[in-house]
C-alpha cells in the first residue's frame, strides 16, 4: 500500500510513519544522494567545487542559509533545486492552514481536531512541489503579509475577542510551515520587518498585534542578497545576520566552457532556428567572451554585475538575427556571421549599468566596442600575435592580407543582408585569408571558415592593421593608409 493512500491518523500510526523536521529531512536525503554519488543540484554549472560543497555542508549542519552574490548567479535556481532533497509526500492534518503534522500538531485547530476525532482524524498528503514559498522583499512588505494579523471578520463570525488566537489570519511564513521559504533580495526588506523575523528564526514564536503566540514553526529559510545592497538600497540588520547559520558567496563562471554550458542550457531556441541556423564553435565562444569583457569593462559598473542572462538572451538574438537575414534573402539554411553580432546589442544595453564615462560614450557604442574587445581577446588563441612594430624587411603572417586591402581602390563592403552565396564569394576573393587559415587552422571545416575569415578582418581592425566603418546597410573594411596615399 502506498503511504499517500493512508487517509486517517490511526492508519498513519499503524503504518509506522515517523515524522521529522524539514531540516532533518533535507539532511537525510542529501546523505543518501552523496552516498549514492548522485548529483544534488542538477543543471547548475561552475559551482561543483565552490558553492555546492558549501551549500551541502550548510544543509548537513541544518542551517538557515543566505546566498550572497550579484544578479544572474543562479541563487534562486539553487533554492528551488533544494525541493529535490525533500521527501516526495508528507502527511498534513486535513483543513490545517499551516500544514500541521498529524503526529506533532502545533495549531489550535489541529490540536482540537485530533482531541475530538482521535485516530479517525482525516489527513491529506502534501507533495514536495507544493512545499516551496517565495517572497520578493520590497519596501512595501508588511508584518501582516509575512507573519499575520488579527482578522476582524473572523472574530465577528466566530464571536471571539481579539485576544483569542483563533482570530489570527496567518501570513506567508506560518502558511509555509514544513516548507522551504525563500526571501529574495533580503536587504530590501525594511529593518523593522527584518526584526520581526528574529524570533521565528531562533525561538520559534510569533507576535501579532500585541499578544505572543507560541508557534514552533518548522521552516527551512533561504535568503538571497546582492552584496551591493549592503551599501546601496539597504542592509541586513546585524542580529538577523547572526541568526542565519551559513552565508554562501556565489560567483560568475570562471571560463568560457562553463559559460557556454549555462547559455546553451538556458537559451529558449525554437526547433526551426536549430535546423536553419548553424552556429560555429568560435561564434559561441565569442558570445561568451563578450560577457567576460563586459564584466571587466571600465565603462560598466562592476558592482552591479553582468548577469548570465546577457549571454542567454544574446544567443537568442544572434540566432534570430541570422534567421531573419536568411528569410529576407530566401536562404533555407545559413551560418551565423560575425556581422550578425550587431543584432545582440539590444541584449547588452538593457543588462548593463554604465558608469559616468560609459553614459558619455553611449550604451550602444559601449556594446558595439565590447564585440571588438572580445574578438581581440580570442584572436591570439587561434592565430599569431599581431606585431605593431617590426623591421621593414621582416615579413609578417598578415602582410599579404593587408596588402590586398592596400591595393583596393575602393573599400571592401560586407552588407548585412547578403545572400549566403554572395557573402562567400566576397570573402573568397580575399585569397590571402585562405593561406592564413591553411597555415594556422588547417583542420577548420569549410562551413566554419567564412566566420573565421570575417573574424580575422575584425581582429586586424582591433590591432590597427585595417580600418572598419559601420554604415546603415553593413560594414566596410579598408587599409587605414591606402586611401590617404592614393589621394596624394
Amino acid at each position: 500500500m502506498k503511504i499517500e493512500n493512508i487517509k486517517t491518523l490511526g492508519a498513519l500510526k499503524k503504518a509506522g510513519y515517523q515524522s521529522k523536521s524539514i531540516k532533518d529531512e533535507l539532511r537525510d536525503n542529501l546523505i543518501h544522494k552523496i552516498k549514492n554519488k548522485e548529483t544534488t543540484f542538477e543543471g547548475v554549472h561552475g559551482y561543483e567545487n565552490t558553492v555546492i560543497p558549501e551549500l551541502e555542508r550548510a544543509i548537513l549542519s541544518r542551517h538557515n542559509i543566505n546566498l550572497l552574490g550579484l544578479r544572474g548567479q543562479a541563487k534562486t535556481r539553487l533554492a528551488r533545486l533544494m525541493l529535490n532533497l525533500l521527501d516526495e509526500y508528507i502527511p498534513v492534518v486535513e483543513g490545517s492552514e499551516i500544514n500541521d503534522d498529524p503526529l506533532n500538531p502545533i495549531s489550535r485547530y489541529a490540536v482540537e481536531l485530533i482531541k475530538e476525532k482521535g485516530d479517525n482524524t482525516p489527513i491529506t498528503w502534501l507533495h514536495r512541489n507544493e512545499r516551496f514559498a517565495e517572497k520578493l522583499a520590497t519596501p512595501d512588505v508588511t508584518v501582516a503579509d509575512i507573519i499575520g494579523d488579527v482578522d476582524p471578520i473572523k472574530a465577528a463570525n466566530l464571536k471571539l475577542s481579539y485576544a483569542d488566537d483563533r482570530v489570527i489570519h496567518y501570513g506567508m511564513i506560518p502558511r509555509a510551515n514544513r516548507c522551504i521559504f525563500v526571501i529574495n533580495e533580503l536587504p530590501d526588506l525594511q529593518a523593522r520587518i527584518q526584526v520581526a523575523l528574529f524570533n521565528i528564526l531562533q525561538e520559534g514564536d510569533i507576535q501579532i498585534r500585541g499578544f505572543k503566540l507560541r508557534l514552533p514553526l518548522d521552516i527551512q529559510f533561504l535568503f538571497t542578497a546582492n552584496p551591493e545592497d549592503y551599501t546601496n538600497r539597504g542592509s541586513i540588520v546585524t542580529p538577523l545576520k547572526d541568526r542565519i547559520g551559513s552565508q554562501i558567496l556565489t560567483h560568475y563562471p570562471v571560463d568560457i566552457e562553463t559559460a557556454r554550458l549555462i547559455t546553451e542550457q538556458e537559451a529558449r531556441v525554437v526547433e526551426a532556428q536549430k535546423t536553419a541556423v548553424i552556429v560555429p564553435d568560435l561564434a559561441r565562444d565569442l558570445l561568451e567572451q563578450i560577457v567576460f569583457e563586459a564584466r571587466e569593462s571600465e565603462f560598466i559598473d562592476a558592482k552591479s554585475g553582468v548577469s548570465a542572462r546577457l549571454g542567454i538572451t544574446a544567443l537568442e538574438n544572434l540566432l534570430s538575427t541570422a534567421e531573419r537575414r536568411a528569410l529576407l534573402a530566401g536562404d533555407k539554411i545559413t551560418t551565423v556571421r560575425l556581422s550578425d553580432f550587431v543584432g545582440i546589442i539590444p541584449s547588452i544595453t538593457g543588462k548593463v549599468e554604465l558608469v559616468y564615462e560609459g553614459e558619455q560614450e553611449g550604451a550602444a557604442v559601449v556594446a558595439y566596442n565590447l564585440i571588438g574587445e572580445a574578438v581581440k581577446s580570442l584572436f591570439v588563441e587561434f592565430f599569431p600575435k599581431v606585431e605593431k612594430l617590426k623591421k621593414q624587411e621582416d615579413e609578417g603572417p598578415y602582410d599579404d592580407v593587408i596588402s590586398w586591402f592596400f591595393n583596393q581602390k575602393e573599400g571592401f563592403e560586407l552588407l548585412d543582408e547578403l545572400r549566403d552565396k554572395e557573402y562567400k564569394t566576397l570573402l573568397d576573393a580575399i585569397s590571402p585569408l585562405d593561406d592564413l587559415i591553411g597555415a594556422y587552422q588547417p583542420n577548420l571545416s569549410k562551413s566554419d571558415s567564412y566566420f573565421v575569415k570575417e573574424f580575422i578582418l575584425w581582429a586586424l581592425v582591433e590591432f590597427k592593421q585595417l580600418s572598419k566603418y559601420r554604415f546603415s546597410e553593413g560594414i566596410q573594411f579598408k587599409d587605414p593608409y591606402g586611401s590617404f596615399i592614393s589621394g596624394i
